[in-house]
């Protein structure tokens, strides 16, 4: 059997990003595997502060999760180009719009696929949107 070798950044736990609820997880933000580079959900939160930004703005939450995404992708040796499909979830269809309209921005003439679901809810309520992405490694990119 052959080894493969997972890239694994910013890893952290539950307990410090949730401290309110009795979790204790070991996830990451993003994994490089096979040329792959899978990242979980993005919300408007600052990754580095896990502050909560855009508190009863969908815009602006939506704007951080793609920042938070395009920073993780760079990170990982990848870019918003190399995206080839997002998630989105809203916990209200009137928020669609200016969510895709945002997203669009970000990933104009990428031509990722798209998935957008409605859900009840979030993990936190101030949450509004959420969006993970899947990329390929950029040409020369590592792992």
């Amino acid at each position: 059997m052959t080894e493969t070798t997972h890239l694994r950044l910013r890893k952290f736990n539950t307990r410090e990003t949730y401290p309110e609820q009795n979790l204790d997880n070991d996830l990451c933000q993003a994994v490089v595997a096979g040329g792959v580079v899978y990242l979980p959900g993005q919300i408007g939160q600052d990754l580095d502060t896990r502050e909560s930004v855009g508190i009863g703005d969908v815009t602006a939450q939506t704007e951080q999760a793609m920042r938070n995404i395009a920073m993780l992708l760079e990170e990982a040796g990848s870019s918003l180009a190399d995206i080839v499909k997002v998630t989105i979830y809203i916990i209200d269809p009137r928020y669609r719009e200016d969510v895709y309209r945002t997203v669009g921005k970000w990933l104009k003439g990428v031509y990722p696929v798209s998935t957008g679901i409605v859900v009840q809810a979030l993990a936190r309520p101030e949450w509004l949107v959420e969006i993970d992405a899947t990329a390929v490694l950029s040409d020369g990119g590592r792992a």
